[in-house]
Protein backbone atom coordinates (compact mmCIF):
# COMPACT_ATOMS: atom_id res chain seq x y z
CA UNK A 1 0.00 0.00 0.00
CA UNK A 2 1.04 3.34 -1.00
CA UNK A 3 2.70 5.93 1.73
CA UNK A 4 1.63 9.42 1.12
CA UNK A 5 3.00 12.45 3.05
CA UNK A 6 0.45 14.56 5.34
CA UNK A 7 1.18 18.27 6.29
CA UNK A 8 -1.09 19.67 8.67
CA UNK A 9 -1.65 23.63 8.46
CA UNK A 10 -3.51 25.42 11.39
CA UNK A 11 -4.03 29.19 10.82
CA UNK A 12 -5.88 31.99 12.11
CA UNK A 13 -8.69 31.29 10.24
CA UNK A 14 -8.71 27.81 9.59
CA UNK A 15 -6.75 24.72 8.41
CA UNK A 16 -5.52 22.86 5.31
CA UNK A 17 -4.12 19.18 4.53
CA UNK A 18 -1.71 18.52 2.21
CA UNK A 19 -1.26 15.36 0.96
CA UNK A 20 1.93 14.44 -1.66
CA UNK A 21 3.78 10.76 -2.42
CA UNK A 22 7.41 9.80 -1.64
CA UNK A 23 8.93 11.97 -4.18
CA UNK A 24 7.15 15.48 -2.36
CA UNK A 25 6.57 16.79 -5.83
CA UNK A 26 3.31 17.06 -6.53
CA UNK A 27 0.44 18.24 -3.91
CA UNK A 28 -3.32 17.58 -2.90
CA UNK A 29 -4.92 20.22 -0.95
CA UNK A 30 -8.11 19.67 1.27
CA UNK A 31 -9.99 22.83 2.90
CA UNK A 32 -10.39 24.69 4.19
CA UNK A 33 -11.86 23.24 6.78
CA UNK A 34 -13.29 24.78 10.02
CA UNK A 35 -13.01 28.28 7.69
CA UNK A 36 -13.02 31.19 9.88
CA UNK A 37 -12.10 29.46 13.22
CA UNK A 38 -8.71 30.17 14.75
CA UNK A 39 -6.92 26.73 14.59
CA UNK A 40 -3.70 26.47 17.06
CA UNK A 41 -2.64 23.32 16.56
CA UNK A 42 -3.89 20.09 14.17
CA UNK A 43 -2.08 16.92 14.88
CA UNK A 44 -2.60 13.21 13.63
CA UNK A 45 -2.42 10.49 16.13
CA UNK A 46 0.54 8.29 14.95
CA UNK A 47 -0.94 4.89 16.81
CA UNK A 48 -3.86 4.64 14.22
CA UNK A 49 -2.62 6.80 11.43
CA UNK A 50 -6.23 8.25 10.50
CA UNK A 51 -8.10 10.09 13.59
CA UNK A 52 -6.80 14.38 13.88
CA UNK A 53 -7.59 16.21 16.29
CA UNK A 54 -8.23 20.33 15.99
CA UNK A 55 -7.67 22.88 18.54
CA UNK A 56 -9.97 25.90 17.54
CA UNK A 57 -11.54 29.13 18.94
CA UNK A 58 -13.97 31.12 17.78
CA UNK A 59 -15.55 33.90 18.46
CA UNK A 60 -19.80 32.41 19.21
CA UNK A 61 -17.90 29.15 20.21
CA UNK A 62 -15.28 29.76 22.35
CA UNK A 63 -12.52 27.22 22.98
CA UNK A 64 -13.01 23.90 21.82
CA UNK A 65 -11.79 20.70 20.05
CA UNK A 66 -12.50 18.84 16.97
CA UNK A 67 -11.70 14.79 16.37
CA UNK A 68 -11.94 13.71 12.84
CA UNK A 69 -11.42 9.73 12.21
CA UNK A 70 -11.49 9.42 8.74
CA UNK A 71 -8.46 11.95 7.66
CA UNK A 72 -10.59 14.86 7.50
CA UNK A 73 -14.30 14.23 5.87
CA UNK A 74 -16.04 14.55 8.71
CA UNK A 75 -15.65 16.11 11.66
CA UNK A 76 -17.02 16.07 15.35
CA UNK A 77 -16.66 18.34 18.22
CA UNK A 78 -15.24 17.44 21.19
CA UNK A 79 -18.57 16.60 24.30
CA UNK A 80 -15.74 18.15 27.37
CA UNK A 81 -13.40 20.27 25.48
CA UNK A 82 -10.32 21.12 28.49
CA UNK A 83 -11.36 23.61 31.06
CA UNK A 84 -10.84 24.78 34.64
CA UNK A 85 -12.59 23.28 37.37
CA UNK A 86 -13.95 26.01 40.13
CA UNK A 87 -11.15 27.92 41.97
CA UNK A 88 -9.68 26.57 44.91
CA UNK A 89 -7.70 27.20 47.95
CA UNK A 90 -8.35 31.29 47.48
CA UNK A 91 -7.02 31.70 43.86
CA UNK A 92 -8.58 33.70 41.05
CA UNK A 93 -10.67 31.99 39.17
CA UNK A 94 -9.51 31.30 35.76
CA UNK A 95 -10.98 30.07 32.21
CA UNK A 96 -9.60 28.38 29.12
CA UNK A 97 -8.85 30.97 26.39
CA UNK A 98 -7.93 28.19 23.84
CA UNK A 99 -6.12 25.10 23.82
CA UNK A 100 -2.51 25.87 21.98
CA UNK A 101 -0.46 22.25 22.18
CA UNK A 102 -1.62 18.89 21.44
CA UNK A 103 0.13 15.71 22.03
CA UNK A 104 -0.78 12.13 21.80
CA UNK A 105 -0.39 9.89 24.78
CA UNK A 106 2.47 6.97 24.74
CA UNK A 107 2.03 4.30 21.82
CA UNK A 108 1.21 1.72 25.08
CA UNK A 109 -1.75 4.22 25.49
CA UNK A 110 -3.77 4.66 22.61
CA UNK A 111 -6.59 6.34 23.45
CA UNK A 112 -4.91 8.86 25.65
CA UNK A 113 -3.77 12.70 24.52
CA UNK A 114 -2.50 16.04 26.39
CA UNK A 115 -3.82 19.40 25.48
CA UNK A 116 -1.72 22.39 26.66
CA UNK A 117 -4.01 25.31 27.35
CA UNK A 118 -3.78 29.07 27.15
CA UNK A 119 -3.44 30.26 30.39
CA UNK A 120 -1.21 27.33 31.06
CA UNK A 121 -3.04 24.22 32.65
CA UNK A 122 -2.07 20.49 31.18
CA UNK A 123 -5.47 18.27 30.84
CA UNK A 124 -5.74 14.75 29.61
CA UNK A 125 -8.26 12.66 27.55
CA UNK A 126 -8.59 8.92 27.57
CA UNK A 127 -11.21 8.61 25.01
CA UNK A 128 -9.47 9.90 22.04
CA UNK A 129 -10.39 13.12 22.15
CA UNK A 130 -13.96 13.37 23.19
CA UNK A 131 -13.72 14.39 26.69
CA UNK A 132 -10.88 16.41 28.32
CA UNK A 133 -10.20 16.28 32.38
CA UNK A 134 -7.18 18.43 34.11
CA UNK A 135 -4.30 15.85 34.14
CA UNK A 136 -2.23 17.91 37.04
CA UNK A 137 -1.96 19.13 40.24
CA UNK A 138 -0.02 22.53 38.50
CA UNK A 139 -3.56 23.77 37.91
CA UNK A 140 -4.50 24.81 40.90
CA UNK A 141 -1.25 24.57 42.78
CA UNK A 142 -0.40 27.93 44.45
CA UNK A 143 3.24 28.04 43.88
CA UNK A 144 3.12 27.15 40.30
CA UNK A 145 -0.04 29.83 39.57
CA UNK A 146 2.45 32.15 41.75
CA UNK A 147 5.15 30.96 38.73
CA UNK A 148 2.20 31.19 35.54
CA UNK A 149 1.86 35.23 36.48
CA UNK A 150 -1.59 36.48 35.50
CA UNK A 151 -3.48 36.22 32.39
CA UNK A 152 -2.45 39.49 31.66
CA UNK A 153 1.33 38.37 31.84
CA UNK A 154 3.06 36.08 28.82
CA UNK A 155 3.38 36.29 25.07
CA UNK A 156 1.34 38.80 23.13
CA UNK A 157 -0.96 35.57 22.07
CA UNK A 158 -1.50 35.11 25.87
CA UNK A 159 0.28 32.76 28.44
CA UNK A 160 0.70 29.19 27.20
CA UNK A 161 1.32 25.20 28.26
CA UNK A 162 3.39 24.07 25.41
CA UNK A 163 5.64 21.35 24.29
CA UNK A 164 3.90 18.63 25.93
CA UNK A 165 6.58 15.39 25.22
CA UNK A 166 6.08 12.22 26.38
CA UNK A 167 9.17 10.03 27.12
CA UNK A 168 9.04 7.22 24.19
CA UNK A 169 10.54 4.97 26.64
CA UNK A 170 8.25 5.55 29.72
CA UNK A 171 4.69 6.84 29.35
CA UNK A 172 5.09 8.55 32.91
CA UNK A 173 7.91 10.36 32.29
CA UNK A 174 6.67 13.95 30.69
CA UNK A 175 8.04 17.50 30.41
CA UNK A 176 6.91 20.83 29.44
CA UNK A 177 6.83 24.25 28.91
CA UNK A 178 5.17 26.76 30.37
CA UNK A 179 5.65 30.83 28.82
CA UNK A 180 6.07 32.09 31.24
CA UNK A 181 6.94 29.79 34.09
CA UNK A 182 9.67 27.51 32.95
CA UNK A 183 10.62 24.40 31.86
CA UNK A 184 9.20 21.15 34.25
CA UNK A 185 9.69 17.58 34.32
CA UNK A 186 6.98 14.56 35.71
CA UNK A 187 8.09 11.33 36.77
CA UNK A 188 4.19 10.71 37.37
CA UNK A 189 2.17 10.77 34.23
CA UNK A 190 2.00 14.70 35.10
CA UNK A 191 0.08 14.62 38.09
CA UNK A 192 3.37 16.49 39.76
CA UNK A 193 6.47 18.13 38.37
CA UNK A 194 9.51 19.82 39.56
CA UNK A 195 11.39 22.62 37.60
CA UNK A 196 13.76 21.85 35.03
CA UNK A 197 15.75 24.79 34.52
CA UNK A 198 19.13 24.86 35.83
CA UNK A 199 21.59 26.67 33.23
CA UNK A 200 18.93 28.89 31.77
CA UNK A 201 19.32 32.30 31.32
CA UNK A 202 16.47 35.07 32.05
CA UNK A 203 16.37 38.93 30.92
CA UNK A 204 18.56 41.13 32.17
CA UNK A 205 18.16 42.45 35.98
CA UNK A 206 15.96 39.54 36.56
CA UNK A 207 16.91 36.55 38.65
CA UNK A 208 16.82 33.44 37.02
CA UNK A 209 16.68 31.53 40.45
CA UNK A 210 12.95 32.48 40.50
CA UNK A 211 10.69 29.83 37.77
CA UNK A 212 8.39 32.66 37.16
CA UNK A 213 10.85 34.80 35.03
CA UNK A 214 12.04 31.85 32.75
CA UNK A 215 9.98 31.89 29.38
CA UNK A 216 10.72 28.70 27.21
CA UNK A 217 9.70 28.95 23.72
CA UNK A 218 9.56 25.33 22.34
CA UNK A 219 10.98 22.33 23.40
CA UNK A 220 11.76 18.95 21.37
CA UNK A 221 12.94 15.75 22.70
CA UNK A 222 15.64 13.80 19.56
CA UNK A 223 13.69 10.42 18.78
CA UNK A 224 16.88 8.53 17.87
CA UNK A 225 18.69 9.61 21.52
CA UNK A 226 15.49 10.42 23.90
CA UNK A 227 17.79 11.86 26.95
CA UNK A 228 18.82 14.78 24.83
CA UNK A 229 16.79 17.58 24.14
CA UNK A 230 16.96 21.29 22.82
CA UNK A 231 15.05 24.24 23.61
CA UNK A 232 14.05 27.36 21.74
CA UNK A 233 14.14 30.11 24.65
CA UNK A 234 13.16 33.79 25.08
CA UNK A 235 17.07 33.84 25.50
CA UNK A 236 18.90 31.72 23.54
CA UNK A 237 19.15 28.03 22.01
CA UNK A 238 19.68 25.47 24.70
CA UNK A 239 21.11 21.45 24.86
CA UNK A 240 20.29 19.04 27.61
CA UNK A 241 21.88 15.67 27.83
CA UNK A 242 20.10 13.78 30.52
CA UNK A 243 21.35 12.82 33.08
CA UNK A 244 22.27 16.37 33.66
CA UNK A 245 19.55 18.68 34.98
CA UNK A 246 22.31 21.70 33.21
CA UNK A 247 21.04 23.06 30.33
CA UNK A 248 24.22 24.12 27.86
CA UNK A 249 23.21 27.42 25.40
CA UNK A 250 24.19 26.56 22.47
CA UNK A 251 22.90 29.20 20.38
CA UNK A 252 25.92 31.93 21.03
CA UNK A 253 27.53 29.70 18.18
CA UNK A 254 25.38 32.04 15.40
CA UNK A 255 26.29 34.84 13.86
CA UNK A 256 26.49 37.98 16.71
CA UNK A 257 24.63 39.97 14.05
CA UNK A 258 21.43 37.12 13.86
CA UNK A 259 21.70 36.31 17.48
CA UNK A 260 19.87 33.13 18.93
CA UNK A 261 16.19 34.65 19.72
CA UNK A 262 13.59 33.10 18.12
CA UNK A 263 10.40 30.23 18.05
CA UNK A 264 10.35 27.07 16.55
CA UNK A 265 13.06 24.19 17.43
CA UNK A 266 13.29 20.98 14.85
CA UNK A 267 15.07 18.05 15.53
CA UNK A 268 16.42 15.46 13.25
CA UNK A 269 13.80 12.31 13.10
CA UNK A 270 17.10 10.03 12.97
CA UNK A 271 20.59 12.08 14.17
CA UNK A 272 20.56 13.87 17.85
CA UNK A 273 23.39 15.69 16.97
CA UNK A 274 21.05 17.45 14.09
CA UNK A 275 18.31 20.27 14.58
CA UNK A 276 16.94 23.39 12.85
CA UNK A 277 15.76 27.01 14.31
CA UNK A 278 14.27 30.25 12.88
CA UNK A 279 16.10 33.55 14.27
CA UNK A 280 13.91 36.50 14.72
CA UNK A 281 15.28 39.64 15.41
CA UNK A 282 14.74 39.91 19.38
CA UNK A 283 16.47 42.95 19.75
CA UNK A 284 15.40 46.47 21.49
CA UNK A 285 11.20 46.33 21.03
CA UNK A 286 11.42 42.70 19.84
CA UNK A 287 10.54 43.33 16.31
CA UNK A 288 9.52 40.05 15.38
CA UNK A 289 10.86 39.70 11.97
CA UNK A 290 13.70 38.14 10.31
CA UNK A 291 17.22 39.41 10.82
CA UNK A 292 17.58 42.57 8.62
CA UNK A 293 13.95 41.46 6.46
CA UNK A 294 16.60 38.33 5.12
CA UNK A 295 14.94 35.24 6.51
CA UNK A 296 16.82 32.38 6.67
CA UNK A 297 16.95 29.08 8.87
CA UNK A 298 19.92 28.08 10.66
CA UNK A 299 21.07 24.02 10.90
CA UNK A 300 23.69 22.39 13.68
CA UNK A 301 25.02 18.43 12.43
CA UNK A 302 27.11 19.22 15.87
CA UNK A 303 24.70 19.34 18.54
CA UNK A 304 25.14 23.16 18.37
CA UNK A 305 28.96 23.41 18.41
CA UNK A 306 28.57 25.54 15.06
CA UNK A 307 25.74 26.47 12.67
CA UNK A 308 25.08 26.96 9.01
CA UNK A 309 22.77 29.75 7.41
CA UNK A 310 20.61 27.87 5.15
CA UNK A 311 18.57 30.62 2.43
CA UNK A 312 18.85 29.44 -1.08
CA UNK A 313 15.67 30.13 -2.70
CA UNK A 314 14.66 32.44 0.59
CA UNK A 315 13.78 35.85 -0.44
CA UNK A 316 17.00 37.28 0.13
CA UNK A 317 15.98 41.29 1.20
CA UNK A 318 12.88 42.80 2.71
CA UNK A 319 11.24 40.08 3.66
CA UNK A 320 9.92 40.80 7.15
CA UNK A 321 7.96 38.23 8.45
CA UNK A 322 8.69 35.24 11.31
CA UNK A 323 7.86 31.88 12.17
CA UNK A 324 5.89 30.93 15.45
CA UNK A 325 7.04 28.33 17.45
CA UNK A 326 4.98 25.51 16.51
CA UNK A 327 4.84 26.67 12.54
CA UNK A 328 8.28 24.77 11.52
CA UNK A 329 8.34 20.77 11.41
CA UNK A 330 10.37 18.14 9.69
CA UNK A 331 9.17 14.52 8.28
CA UNK A 332 10.88 11.48 8.21
CA UNK A 333 12.12 11.16 4.95
CA UNK A 334 15.60 10.51 3.87
CA UNK A 335 16.92 13.06 2.91
CA UNK A 336 14.33 14.85 5.49
CA UNK A 337 12.29 17.39 4.26
CA UNK A 338 11.77 20.41 6.42
CA UNK A 339 8.47 22.84 6.38
CA UNK A 340 7.36 26.35 7.75
CA UNK A 341 4.84 28.74 7.78
CA UNK A 342 4.79 32.34 8.10
CA UNK A 343 2.89 34.87 9.27
CA UNK A 344 2.28 36.09 5.75
CA UNK A 345 0.28 33.03 5.31
CA UNK A 346 3.62 31.44 2.82
CA UNK A 347 4.33 27.63 3.68
CA UNK A 348 7.79 26.80 2.22
CA UNK A 349 9.58 23.55 1.59
CA UNK A 350 12.68 21.99 1.17
CA UNK A 351 13.12 18.57 0.17
CA UNK A 352 16.77 18.09 1.13
CA UNK A 353 17.37 19.07 4.85
CA UNK A 354 17.24 23.31 4.17
CA UNK A 355 19.59 23.11 1.33
CA UNK A 356 17.38 24.30 -0.72
CA UNK A 357 14.02 26.09 -0.06
CA UNK A 358 10.64 26.44 -2.22
CA UNK A 359 7.53 27.84 -1.86
CA UNK A 360 4.78 25.59 -1.31
CA UNK A 361 1.68 27.45 -0.70
CA UNK A 362 0.78 31.11 -0.28
CA UNK A 363 -2.02 33.52 0.10
CA UNK A 364 -3.18 31.69 3.20
CA UNK A 365 -4.00 33.20 6.77
CA UNK A 366 -1.70 33.59 9.23
CA UNK A 367 -0.21 30.30 9.93
CA UNK A 368 -0.09 29.22 13.82
CA UNK A 369 1.50 25.67 13.22
CA UNK A 370 2.67 22.79 10.76
CA UNK A 371 2.78 19.19 11.87
CA UNK A 372 3.32 16.33 9.44
CA UNK A 373 2.56 12.57 9.65
CA UNK A 374 3.06 9.83 6.90
CA UNK A 375 -0.71 7.77 5.85
CA UNK A 376 -1.07 4.89 4.17
CA UNK A 377 -3.30 4.42 1.18
CA UNK A 378 -4.65 6.97 -1.36
CA UNK A 379 -5.84 10.67 0.53
CA UNK A 380 -8.97 11.39 0.85
CA UNK A 381 -8.84 14.56 -1.91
Amino acid sequence: MAQHTLLLVATRKGAWLYFTDAARQHWQVSGPHFLGHTIHHVVLDPRDGRTLLAAAKTGHLGPTLFRSTDLGRSWQESRRPPAFGPAIGGLAPRAVDHSFWLTPGHASEPDCWYAGTSPQGLFRSEDGGQTWFPASTINDDPQYREWMGTVQDGTPDGPKLHSIIVDPRDPTHLYIGMSGGGVHESFDRGHSFRPLVNGLEVVEGFDPAKVSFHDPHCIRLCPSRPDRLYQQNHCGIYRLDRPSDIWQRIGRNLPAEVGDVGFPMVVHPRNADCAWVFPMDGTQVWPRTSPGGSPAVYGTQDAGTSWQRLDTGLPAAQAWWTVKRQAMTADSHDPVGLYFGNNCGEVWLSRNEGRHWERLAQHLPEIYALETARIDGAPPV
